[in-house]
């Protein structure tokens, strides 16, 4: 299992994955040297993700077949805050994010000033090589969650986030695919949770870009939301 790499609150990091053979184990060798309880989620993939994991010090859990990102993220909370997680972070495999944010993100939740951490690329200017067409689908995204949840974020699709134990726990992901984004903020401000906004940054890659979701999926994406939602 993970040595010991820090002391202080008992933070885990949850990372779902689906066929990211190619890019796990350098996005987890970055998270070991931080934090000693890392999360992996193989949400079903068919290249050798889980066999990646083998050799690295983290825990890895296995879906049988691939259910979505939500699903997974649900798996890998549930067991983060099984073993008692006080702060449960998730973080996406694609390389996407950078580790060196997660401290700055947790400090809202283990100050108790907010009980859940939303990573927000808007806030500074940390989207490197984000494309315009999809500036504009998240900016969307972002109109569409006011008006829909009436939460007042400034990015909404944004994989990195940080929930406080107790928040772990009540919020319930049931969207299992791309949905779960919206239907976490919704929950947040249903469940009336204490959150605050954190600058991080996110980098665009052509990796990033072909395996991430696409532009014309987010219509898809938010009838499965609204549909979910009715069914709350």
């Amino acid at each position: 299992m993970p040595q010991e790499a820090n002391s202080g609150p008992n933070i885990w990091i949850v990372v779902p994955a689906y066929n990211e053979a190619a890019r796990i184990g350098r996005t987890v060798q970055g998270l070991i040297h931080h934090f000693r309880n890392v999360v992996v989620v193989d949400d079903g993939s068919r290249d050798a993700t889980f066999d990646s994991l083998k050799h690295l010090p983290v825990w890895a859990l296995r879906h049988p077949i691939n259910l979505g990102q939500g699903a997974a993220l649900q798996t890998g909370i549930d067991f983060a805050v099984g073993h008692g997680a006080d702060v449960v972070v998730t973080f996406d495999a694609d390389g996407q994010h950078d580790v060196h944010d997660i401290q700055r993100l947790v400090e809202p939740v283990v100050s108790q000033r907010a009980e859940v951490a939303l990573g927000s690329r808007f806030l500074g200017n940390d989207a490197v090589n984000m494309p315009t067409s999809r500036w504009v689908i998240l900016k969307l995204g972002v109109l569409f969650t006011r008006v829909c949840s009436r939460i007042n974020v400034t990015d909404t699709h944004n994989g990195l986030r940080a929930l406080s134990r107790a928040a772990a726990t009540k919020i319930r992901i049931r969207q299992n695919r791309m949905a779960h984004a919206s239907e976490i903020l919704d929950q947040i401000q249903y469940l009336g949770l204490k959150y605050e906004e954190v600058p991080v940054t996110v980098h665009y890659s052509d990796a990033v870009l072909e395996k991430g979701q696409q532009n014309s999926a987010a219509v898809k994406v938010a009838a499965q939301f609204l549909l979910g939602r009715m069914v709350r």
